[in-house]
């Protein structure tokens, strides 16, 4: 009888280690790029804060347009106003050909994390392939780094339509409970809330006060964090 039970004990354990198996194949994290993955924020801010100055004389707009897409600036801010597109379109092709692209303290380590536990792995951006094109060029280990790369190019609607996050999740046929979304901006927030993914929203580009209600959890950087704690976190 006492055999039976311990061989009943370990069948159960068994079955609990094939199913923790099974759940983490389908834990998947999908990444923001700018102000998740690379510092670059900063540097956005000063380069929209003198398209602001110079074409609206509005100070601070490089504040007011985090996390939209190029599109969606130019249709609410610059409608109408082509030779003002053209002018910040070359400069803007000339400023992330030469900004810094430098990794988020802890980003790289965290990923590695994610990959040795078998997590899928993806970077979902509102920048276009050609601006992707520079980053690789300043770092050609990136896309080997995460499963799928998906550009604003992929999406009919831009964040804060969740659109983008539900196809990252698609892809990897996980549902939003098995999902965790890293995101910087008001836009990006919003829509990984509006996707049902867990997300963590880094600190990086607004205050924590700013989007401590936009978010599940805030966090500063990536430097203590780790696959185990990610998925500890309850909501």
């Amino acid at each position: 009888m006492k055999e039976k039970n311990i061989e009943m004990y370990q069948l159960k354990d068994k079955l609990k280690d094939k199913l923790k198996d099974q759940v983490k194949d389908k834990v998947t994290v999908l990444f923001d790029f700018d102000g998740v993955i690379m510092d670059t924020e900063p540097q956005y801010t000063l380069f929209w804060n003198k398209q602001g100055v110079r074409f609206l004389g509005e100070n601070d707009f490089g504040y007011r347009i985090k996390g939209q897409t190029m599109a969606q600036i130019y249709n609410k801010y610059f409608s109408g106003k082509e030779e003002a597109q053209e002018t910040i379109n070359e400069e803007l092709e000339i400023f992330e050909k030469n900004m810094s692209y430098e990794y988020v303290p802890g980003i790289t380590a965290f990923i590695e994390d994610l990959k040795r536990n078998e997590v899928n792995v993806a970077v979902v951006t509102s920048s276009n392939s050609e601006k992707m094109e520079k980053v690789y060029a300043a770092h050609p280990e990136f896309p080997s780094m995460v499963d799928r790369i998906l550009t604003g190019e992929m999406f009919a609607r831009s964040k804060p339509a969740p659109d983008c996050f539900l196809l990252g999740m698609e892809l990897f046929g996980a549902t939003p409970q098995e999902t965790y979304v890293f995101e910087d901006s008001f836009h990006g927030l919003k829509a990984g809330m509006d996707s049902g993914a867990t997300v963590f929203g880094l600190a990086t580009t607004n205050s924590r006060e700013a989007i401590a209600e936009k978010a599940h959890y805030i966090i500063d950087d990536f430097r203590d964090l780790s696959y185990e704690k990610m998925i500890s976190f309850d909501r």
